[in-house]
């Protein structure tokens, strides 16, 4: 029989094993051959058993020290114990029959020397680690190994431990493979790597590689096979990149080119009446902008910038341009809480110039525009006008929420779009938006989340990127420390040094991750804004600790009220199940300082800008992410007094959680903090896994270590782009990209 790699494994297999490895997601040979080892064990030495941690699935190598039977004591039947050791460590492995001639066969395999592959799920009894009724197979066994040679590589070769389920244990996936390696030919193998590109680059063919890499004779042959098969997943995605890109330069745009020097200009007036002089970095990203939205073809960058780093001045200078060039410019922001604060914010960098129609407008010499918002919680009259500004080109600006998404929005002239906090939509909101213009418009995406350099190529590697690392001459910069949650004295001088603060004319955060205290997190928080986007609801990771509830806004608040030390303070609340004029009063309550304390969720995440805000409490900090904590924290120090930042916490010395309080604690370099904070999250939450729900499409590919290999895949790809923009000339990679990324991975990767 020769196998074929569309082939579904019920025609490869039996039922029975075809129905096992369908356990692991594996439905055709070519899931299958691309099931990975994760790792591979050498004969000769034994699994590091101190490593293992509870709760996980594993295959470890091990030799049996002890095995012992005896009757249960509580109820009928035999228990047989064994104890397994790598020679430091041990491990006991647990078996129940009905009676002791049941374990029988086990008895007389595991004896104390043998030599075995155990697969199971490790678990805690009595504070000790077990594994219960696990798989096993043993050295030098014919009755699991299906040949001589299969008991040669046993013996002699590194052995590929695969991701294993119950039934289908790693060796059993092993013997599967072997009878498909046994009977594919290269030419049942297509490989989406152009020859050229291959020899470029000294690699194998993908059918030599899938067998070095499931058959390995030595480490270093899986270590080359491995490389190989990397640059595939890279070469894929980015000739995928490339491909949008291309795309994206092909359509047409109007040119919206600056108007010349000595024209009334709203861009020049606005240069000329800033308060600040822009940072070099705000001018230089500010160039590049304006010379691609002078283009004819649709402008697609990303600009991403430290916290505070003055995006939203870069962004205005964008859209003026446009709106001087006789288009107009959509910013669509998450949340109304920032919808509103991004209207104020440009109406008061503007000044008059946004009085267009009005008294005040008539007054100026110069041009000028209207900014309108548009926000679904708008009554009737104000939607009206808002949304007959911007029909009539009336309004140069428009700010809003999604409701900008509405099939009764129409704009005069759409020019720019302008996307803020971008991970916050999904593409189709974003081309809703963009389809309202006569041409496609330019488009820049705002983030405040640093992106590594590796992860701009892979994931919005269709973008140009933009870096703001400049923060605004005149910040006072941000302390961080981390308090012990629980510890009455570290309480007490915590909620006296936010005292300190409102006496001294400023304002006070304090951040809740749930709303409700005897409700779930995520069913408490019906507005996405209020969910941390990086919650971690496992905690620290003690085995089988229970944690703590989450603080909640509602019993905080009330907390706070009772103090001795916020005596005489009126302390405010803010949530996504507040109606949007009192999200507006409490805001406005606490810019003004007649509320200066402010208990919240997250929707204070972005954007929202107080400069005298100087201090935060972050209860449960260890649950967040380092982004969303990078985030909160860029709330404070806005202004020209220092920052304070309390991350309020109960983890683990030693632990994930810690390591991220720690590092929050050390830096306020939010690149610095992206980079730690993949290190520290898998491959799956980078590329989209989360968001879809889905695995992601990348297994081995590293995005954080393997920079050189993806930019290198970038520039091959790109060749073979160019050479053939529809792949009609390379069938057999564009057959990978669209069985490889799915709808819903393109529309991640296009999410920006």
């Amino acid at each position: 029989m020769t196998a074929r790699v569309d082939e579904r494994l019920e025609r490869a297999f039996d039922k029975r094993t075809a129905t096992a490895l369908g356990k692991l997601g594996l439905a055709t040979v070519g899931d299958l051959l691309g099931h990975y080892p994760r790792r591979y064990a050498d004969p000769g030495a034994l699994t590091d058993i101190a490593a293992l941690e509870v709760g996980e699935h594993v295959t470890i190598l091990a030799r049996v020290e002890q095995a012992t039977v005896r009757p249960m004591r509580n109820r009928q039947g035999a228990l047989m114990e064994v104890v397994v050791t790598d020679g430091s460590s041990r491990l006991s492995l647990t078996f129940f029959g009905k009676h002791r001639g049941s374990l029988y066969n086990h008895e007389k395999r595991l004896v104390p020397g043998a030599k075995g592959l155990f697969t199971g799920t490790v678990g805690l009894y009595r504070g000790t680690r077990q594994l219960t009724h696990p798989d096993f197979t043993l050295m030098g066994e014919e009755s699991d190994l299906d040949s001589d040679e299969a008991l040669l590589e046993h013996a002699t070769k590194p052995i590929p431990i695969y991701p294993a389920a119950a039934g289908i244990p790693s060796w059993k996936v092993q013997g599967a493979l072997r009878v498909v390696l046994d009977t594919l030919t290269d030419p049942d193998v297509p490989d989406p790597v152009p020859d050229e590109v291959l020899q470029r680059q000294g690699l194998p063919p993908r059918a030599a590689a899938l067998r070095s890499l499931h058959r390995p004779a030595t480490m270093e042959e899986a270590y080359r096979a491995r490389h190989r098969m990397r640059f595939e997943e890279a070469f894929v995605l980015q000739a995928a990149l490339a491909q949008r890109r291309a795309r994206t330069a092909a359509e047409d745009a109007t040119a919206r080119p600056p108007l010349p020097a000595g024209k009334a200009s709203l861009l020049a007036d606005f240069d000329a009446s800033l308060p600040f002089v822009l940072t070099d970095g705000q001018r230089a990203v500010g160039d590049e902008i304006a010379v691609e939205l002078a283009s004819p073809r649709p402008m697609h960058r990303l600009l991403q910038g430290e916290v505070g780093s003055g995006k939203t001045v870069v962004a205005l200078r964008a859209m003026l341009q446009v709106v001087d060039a006789g288009g107009q410019a959509a910013l669509l922001a998450p949340t109304e809480v920032l919808a509103a604060q991004h209207a104020r914010t440009l109406r008061a960098l503007l000044g008059p110039m946004a009085d267009a129609g009005t008294l005040f407008g008539a007054e100026r010499t110069g041009v000028s525009t209207r900014v309108a918002l548009l926000t679904g919680s708008l009554g009737a009259k104000a939607r009206k006008e808002a949304l007959l500004q911007a029909a009539s080109g009336e309004a140069g600006i428009v700010v809003g929420t999604h409701a900008l998404l509405s099939e009764h929005v129409q704009f005069a002239d759409l020019g720019l779009v302008v996307v803020d906090e971008q991970h916050r939509f999904g593409v189709e909101q974003r081309d809703a938006l963009r389809a309202k213009g006569r041409v496609s418009p330019h488009l820049l995406v705002m983030t405040a989340t640093p992106i590594p350099r590796t992860v701009a190529m892979t994931v919005f590697g269709d973008l140009e990127t933009s870096s703001l690392t400049e923060v605004p001459a005149g910040r006072a910069g941000i302390t961080t420390v981390a308090v012990p949650a629980g510890n009455t004295r570290w309480t007490d001088r915590t909620w006296a040094r936010v005292r300190e603060e409102v006496d001294a004319g400023r304002r006070a955060y304090v951040v809740c991750a749930r709303i409700h205290p005897d409700e779930e997190t995520k069913a408490a928080a019906k507005d996405f804004d209020d969910v941390p986007e990086f919650l971690d609801q496992t905690g620290p990771g003690a085995e089988g600790a229970e944690r703590p509830p989450l603080r909640a806004v509602l019993e905080v608040v009330e907390e706070l009220r009772s103090r001795p030390e916020l005596a005489g303070i009126e302390v405010g609340v803010l949530h996504g199940q507040m109606p949007p004029d009192q999200k507006e009063s409490a805001m406005a309550r606490f810019a003004s300082g007649e509320a200066p304390v402010l208990v919240s969720t997250t929707v204070v995440e972005v954007g929202v800008d107080v400069p005298e805000a100087t201090a935060m409490v972050i209860f449960d900090a260890d649950r967040f992410g380092i982004s969303q904590l990078h985030q909160l924290r860029g709330r404070v120090g806005r202004g020209t007094d220092p920052g304070l930042c309390l991350l309020v916490s109960d983890a683990e010395p030693g632990t994930p959680a810690f390591a991220r309080l720690e590092a929050m604690t050390q830096t306020t370099d939010g690149f610095k903090l992206a980079n730690l904070d993949l290190e520290l999250r898998s491959e799956g939450d980078v590329l989209g896994a989360a968001q879809s729900g889905r695995a992601s499409s990348l297994r081995l590919l590293r995005v954080v270590k393997d920079a050189g290999l993806i930019e290198e895949a970038r520039t091959a790809a790109a060749d073979v782009v160019r050479a053939s923009p529809d792949l009609t000339e390379f069938p057999e990679l564009a057959k990978a990209i669209h069985a490889q990324l799915d709808e819903d991975q393109e529309e991640f990767l296009e999410r920006a």
